[in-house]
């Protein structure tokens, strides 16, 4: 699974970063990116619906967490694969299920590969220091379910 569940985040991050930059429908988008990865196992493709889906309908309070961490970079001059990327691993270690080491250490791992070179080291910076929040942010997301 764990190989799934890492092609599951690529794709997500994929399909949000077509989202973020040109507004396709998120509905769209999905069916494409499964269109176009035909071989990808019926678990990855529900795992990606699943991020995508809860990082869409959470974006607004994963964002405003986000910032807070973040102050230095306005969230809207942050790089469009590093957003998304904090987004996906904040939404999973919160709200996913996902132990926070793993959820940190994916999207350093991508951001390795997607990312700018500064990309691993701002995205680990800014979801290790939102550990320490961890009980308000699920707080604060269950709040508006």
């Amino acid at each position: 699974m764990k190989g799934e569940r890492r092609l599951a985040r690529q794709m997500a991050l994929q399909a949000l970063y077509e989202i973020d930059l040109v507004n396709h429908p998120v509905g769209w988008v999905l069916e494409h990116r499964f269109m176009d990865n035909e071989t990808v196992s019926a678990r990855a493709k529900n795992y990606c619906s699943r991020l995508v889906q809860g990082v869409i309908q959470y974006r607004d309070v994963l964002d405003m967490h986000i910032q807070a961490h973040a102050p230095d970079w306005p969230l809207d001059q942050v790089a469009l694969v590093d957003r998304n990327l904090l987004r996906i691993a904040l939404y999973e270690f919160t709200l996913g299920d996902v132990p926070v080491k793993v959820a940190i250490n994916e999207a350093v791992e991508l951001a390795k590969s997607f990312g700018g070179d500064s990309a691993p080291r701002f995205v680990n910076g800014v979801l290790g220091s939102l550990v320490a929040k961890h009980a308000e942010i699920v707080k604060d997301l269950r709040s508006r379910e």
